[in-house]
């Protein structure tokens, strides 16, 4: 996968917890280490599907959850990563 879409956090249990809330909406997500190039800060982000966008954000704000910021990460040559912040 050369794209992916994270939610990262400022905490572990916010990770845990958002996990949780979009599981229970069926989204396909995954919790993986925050890459580098994000933060340092907290070592669990989210990552889910690009199309499930809109209802990461709204389960996001719905459950009062805070976090760090939606990032797009693009792998490019040399395994180096590119990040984007989309919010």
């Amino acid at each position: 996968m050369n794209e992916m879409y994270i939610v990262a956090f400022n905490s572990t249990h916010h990770a845990i917890r958002t996990d949780k809330v979009l599981n229970e909406k069926d989204l396909k997500v995954t919790t993986l280490p925050t890459p580098r190039e994000i933060s340092s800060s907290c070592g669990i982000s989210v990552r889910f599907l690009k199309e499930d966008m809109d209802v990461v954000v709204e389960s996001l704000e719905e459950n009062e959850i805070l976090y760090n910021g939606i990032f797009k990460v693009n792998r490019v040559a040399g395994g180096k990563k590119e990040v984007t912040k989309l919010r």
